[in-house]
């Protein structure tokens, strides 16, 4: 199958790369005018597709460019929050057309992303993968076994076979929600909870550092789950039914400190989950979705005094 990918970040190309070592064609639309276009890109990945701890490879990615007018099987659009509307205008002043499947955070309704993205036949998944491009224009990942994939009734898409074969021969298994964008505000909510408990001193200038903190100390982890338990009220708030969710809240429900412990056990033991927690370094990005959540509240007047504290913390000092 033929690929198109909007830029050279770390989610569109780590998928990029899958694809490519799966025999498809991979190309990457770039903006007009960039410069120093790298025609290979060295690949450290933590792959997770093989082995439930991991196998660390070494490899190489090759760049192609896409053309203006092409048509593609899928357009992998993966960008920051707020930056869809850009990315598909881009798409369209450039003619290429495809498929289109959303690997992006929404604080949005369907209707704003369908808005948006007018003209397009579009899917939204979830990627499980993380990175960060070293100084040296390298590609450091992790890439897991599976996405989150909207349901083929919902996506109501005429590929939708073939999007499922791309994964597959790829070997990325696909889970399906209940519903995409639910589940998006779910996952984004427990990462406000997460983010906040990290940076509850107010700094949050450096990720990495307290994500290596926060998964090292069980009782912070612990605030972890209880500010969790707060942020998921923004969901409901929402209109969510939670009970469809039952698996992703789970370790949630569970006394905080056992789940601290525990979680604190997972980190230590499994070099995929920790590793990820580490390599995602842009701090407007995180910070995002934590404000989105913190509004939230406020909007419903909820009572989420931890995260609330938290958050202000943090705001305070930026």
């Amino acid at each position: 199958m033929k690929v198109a990918i909007l830029g050279l970040g770390v989610i569109g190309t780590t998928y990029a790369y899958a694809f490519q070592k799966a025999g498809h064609e991979t190309f990457h639309i770039i903006r007009e005018g960039k410069k120093d276009i790298p025609s290979v890109i060295s690949v450290q990945l933590l792959d997770g597709r093989y082995n439930a701890k991991g196998e660390e490879k070494q490899d190489k990615y090759k760049v192609s460019i896409a053309e203006n007018n092409e048509e593609y099987d899928f357009i992998i659009v993966s960008v920051a929050s707020g930056k869809l509307d850009a990315a598909i205008r881009t798409i369209k002043e450039r003619n290429i057309k495809g498929t289109i499947v959303l690997f992006c955070n929404f604080w949005n309704e369907r209707s704003d992303i369908e808005r948006i993205i007018a003209g397009f036949d579009y899917i939204t998944a979830f990627p499980t993968a993380g990175g960060h491009m070293n100084d040296d224009g390298s590609l450091n990942c992790v890439l897991f076994d599976h996405i989150m994939l909207e349901s083929r009734e919902k996506a109501n898409i005429a590929n939708y076979s073939d999007l499922e074969s791309l994964l597959n021969s790829s070997d990325i298994k696909q889970e399906i929600p209940h519903d995409m964008f639910e589940w998006i505000w779910i996952h984004m909510a427990i990462n406000a909870g997460v983010t906040s408990t990290a940076g509850r001193n107010g700094k949050i200038d450096n990720p990495n550092q307290l994500a290596r903190e926060l998964m090292a100390d069980s009782k912070a982890l612990s605030l972890a789950v209880k500010s969790i338990r707060e942020t998921i009220k923004t969901v409901e708030a929402r209109g969510v039914n939670l009970r469809l969710y039952k698996n992703e809240l789970l370790p949630y429900r569970i006394p905080s400190g056992i789940a601290g412990i525990a979680m604190k056990m997972l980190f230590a033991s499994n070099e995929l989950t920790s590793r990820i927690m580490t390599l995602h370094s842009d701090v407007n990005d995180i910070l995002y979705g934590c404000k989105c959540v913190y509004d939230e509240g406020k909007k419903h007047g909820l009572e989420l005094p931890l995260f609330y504290k938290n958050m202000e913390r943090i705001m305070a000092s930026l």
